[in-house]
């Protein structure tokens, strides 16, 4: 749908006029990337290393941080021209590098497809070079056909029509989206309202939008709801709230109204079908922090990434509209519980209260489960060990939505360790 972008010139978040005129100087990047964030990916363009003229690899790293731990993604370009380069963005929580000058075959080959998008800047449909000032004599499509085996991704700015807000060539989309092939195809350059969007959405390209959304042009409502399709009588469009997790705590309703207003306030807010707008906890204390909106493939239907707080999400205090929660996320919760205020002398306030024997079970546990020469016995000492570990993450403030982030960080990286056991920990104590 739409991609936010973020440029960067001196640590700044800024936005040119062809490249060149600066326009507008919007401050701290990380203040200004909150609501982009609850779109779902973040484009982040450094400037000053694509024109050679400094780096802005602070910013970029800050902007990741705070991309990561909402559960979004960042894409980051700008003066990435090895593959050494490329792989550190990736390793640092990137999830896509997006190359310029370096998007040869010879250099997008060592790096994974699906990470990589290739930037290729166009005039009146040739593509230009060297800050758009040389022709190469080449069109779009057939740089697309050419690099398609090796970019996961493409990203097309029509240099004409850079930061001038007068609209976006639908017509010259739907020929690069033959061309551009499986790959996924972003567009830049002139997108200004919010019809611009769903014209490019209905050809399944995506919009990287800068200048309209910073000088209030496009709104980041309106600019989704456009690409939405509903088959109510109301027009409202089902929207599923879910946890950090994924798991679904209910199902409400949207509006234009509603969604605005959600992703203005990072704080969720649904269209009852009775009264108006429903502004989550408002009276009950149980408010969802808005994390980010997503439409599903068909775009008749929306997902909310959301925090809930307080007892839980449905009217009867539980936590889902589907009853209580279970599992690890139950264990996690009741471990919470347990640590706010746990009876006087029982076994949960003896592990909160005293770190070192909690610690010492821990790794009870562990060996216990190294020694497991069964799949029941395994399974109940695996069980033992989630608990004495989810019990240490919720003693230091932490729980399942931090551990997942993690483990999703470490699943995107591109460099691998060799794996191997520390000296003295490969064999079992005698």
């Amino acid at each position: 749908m739409i991609v936010p972008s973020i440029d960067l010139m001196g640590g700044n978040a800024v936005q040119l006029v062809g490249g060149e005129r600066l326009e507008l100087d919007a401050g701290d990047p990380v203040e200004v990337c909150g609501p982009f964030l609850r779109t779902g990916e973040l484009a982040v363009v450094d400037l000053d290393a694509a024109l050679g003229q400094g780096d802005n690899v602070a910013a970029m790293e800050r902007l990741l941080e705070r991309g990561l731990a909402a559960g979004a993604t960042v894409r980051v370009g700008g003066g990435i021209r090895t593959v050494e380069a490329a792989r550190a963005w990736l390793d640092r929580g990137a999830s896509r590098v997006v190359l310029g000058t370096a998007a040869t075959p010879e250099i997008l080959r060592e790096l994974p497809r699906e990470r990589v998008v290739a930037a290729l800047d166009a005039r009146d449909g040739e593509v230009v070079t060297e800050g758009w000032r040389t022709r190469t004599g080449e069109s779009i499509e057939t740089r697309l056909e050419r690099l398609r085996p090796f970019a996961g991704g493409f990203l097309v700015t029509f240099v004409e029509r850079e930061g001038r807000l007068g609209g976006t060539d639908s017509e010259r989309a739907k020929s690069l989206r033959a061309a551009a092939g499986d790959a996924e195809l972003v567009a830049a350059g002139g997108i200004t309202t919010a019809a611009d969007v769903a014209a490019l959405d209905a050809l399944d390209v995506r919009s990287q939008v800068g200048m309209a959304l910073y000088k209030g042009l496009l709104e980041l409502g309106p600019a989704i709801w456009a690409c939405l399709h509903s088959d109510r009588p109301d027009g409202l469009v089902p929207t599923i709230p879910c946890d950090t997790e994924g798991r679904a705590l209910g199902l409400v309703y949207s509006s234009l109204e509603s969604l605005s207003e959600s992703l203005t306030t990072g704080k969720a807010v649904y269209q009852s079908r009775r009264r108006g707008l429903w502004r989550k906890g408002a009276t009950s204390g149980n408010v969802q922090e808005l994390l980010r909106v997503a439409p599903d493939c068909d775009r008749n239907a929306l997902r909310f990434t959301v925090r809930q707080a307080g007892a839980g999400f449905c009217h009867k205090q539980t936590e889902t509209c589907f009853g209580a929660a279970t599992g690890l996320r139950a264990l996690e919760r009741t471990l919470q519980e347990r640590r706010q205020s746990a009876p006087p002398g029982s076994y949960a306030a003896k592990l909160f209260a005293d770190p070192t024997l909690l610690d010492a079970k821990l790794r009870e546990e562990v060996e216990e489960l190294c020694e497991a020469r069964s799949t029941e016995h395994a399974v109940a000492e695996a069980a033992d060990v989630l608990f004495f570990t989810l019990a240490r993450l919720v003693r230091d403030g932490a729980g399942l939505p931090e551990l997942a982030l993690e483990l999703d960080a470490r699943a995107a990286r591109v460099s691998r360790r060799p794996g191997l056991a520390k000296p003295g920990a490969s064999h079992p104590k005698s």
